[in-house]
């Protein structure tokens, strides 16, 4: 079996201040070449903090980081100043939630994908300016060769997210991190920007993560998903099965909690409860104050993550198959 193309191991991230606050605890996953993994969970279990660690983007004087992250065998956590720029950009990119946030407002959409391929590439000005021009055609950005000169304002957000995508594209990374890149987004956009995502993955072999807390949107790109919690990943499995017979409640909740055609005038089932407080997690599964099936081991005791085949679980008692 071929090596995978990252491997983390035990990755943990604390925030350090006044309060301290645990935000991903012993997190282990490996990712193949040409794979796309969903992290599914809703918002403050860790999914966004994972891809800034694997891309080193948390300021070091106020994180704590431990474990390991391989990327195409590289010690990505003992990566310093230019080889951590080359990284960057050349060999994980990153499409972020919020586009507008993401480029600079005071220089054209063309400028700066050009400015990346400089960066990383021993191209001339107009190399990397046919470049940027090539990727905007390439994410199907109409009228490409005017929005070269436009700048981030002048796009509409669905745009802007395929100039984010170009832009995060430019240097032909083997990884690319989605961070919610449909959030911003009106419905059918978002379903343009996700069969967008999955049609160039297919054609560069690129391995993807994406984020998201849309159950719908990762089914729809994933091969694999694995389902955070607490900053911990609780199951993980290919798409079909965990859709099909997910076993940790927390998964099953999530998808009771769906909106399809089949609920239509029924009360939609919801999970009870908030999600933990990271500065404060409990000693047990930190699903259990929410779980219906928490015992009292599940209260005293952190589960771990074991792995059987294709499938991973961090649950006392789960769900049947």
């Amino acid at each position: 079996m071929s090596e995978p193309l990252l491997s983390v191991r035990g990755l943990n991230v604390e925030f350090t201040g006044e309060r301290p606050v645990r935000a991903l605890s012993d997190l282990s996953f490996d990712l193949a070449a040409g794979e796309v993994l969903g992290l599914l969970g809703e918002s403050g279990s860790g999914k966004s903090v994972t891809l800034r660690t694997l891309l080193g983007l948390h300021p070091p004087r106020r994180t704590r980081v431990s474990g390991q992250i391989s990327v195409d065998g590289q010690d990505v956590l003992a990566l310093r100043g230019r080889a951590l720029q080359r990284y960057r950009g050349g060999v994980v990119s990153m499409v972020f939630q919020e586009p507008g946030l993401a480029f600079d407002p005071v220089h054209t959409v063309g400028a700066q994908i050009a400015e990346c391929v400089r960066a990383h590439e021993d191209a001339t000005h107009e190399a990397a300016r046919a470049r940027a021009l090539q990727m905007l055609e390439r994410v199907q950005v109409p009228q490409a060769r005017r929005r070269l000169d436009a700048y981030p304002h002048e796009l509409s957000g669905g745009l802007r997210q395929r100039a984010m995508i170009a832009l995060a594209l430019a240097c032909r990374p083997k990884l690319l991190l989605a961070d919610e890149p449909t959030t911003a987004l009106d419905a059918t956009v978002q379903m343009q920007i996700l069969l967008l995502l999955r049609e160039l993955q297919r054609e560069t072999g690129m391995a993807v993560i994406f984020v998201t807390h849309d159950i719908g949107a990762a089914v729809e790109v994933s091969d694999r998903i694995a389902v955070m919690y607490g900053g911990r990943i609780v199951e993980e499995a290919p798409v079909a099965a965990l859709v099909a017979v997910p076993r940790h409640p927390y998964g099953a909740g999530l998808l009771a909690s769906t909106v399809s055609a089949a609920s239509r005038g029924r009360p939609l089932p919801t999970i009870a409860g908030a999600p933990p407080d990271l500065g404060a997690l409990p000693a047990g599964c930190a699903y259990a104050p929410r779980c219906p099936a928490a015992s009292t081991r599940c209260r005293s005791e952190q589960p771990a993550l074991q792995r059987e085949g294709a499938r991973a679980l961090a649950c006392w008692h789960p769900l049947a198959d």
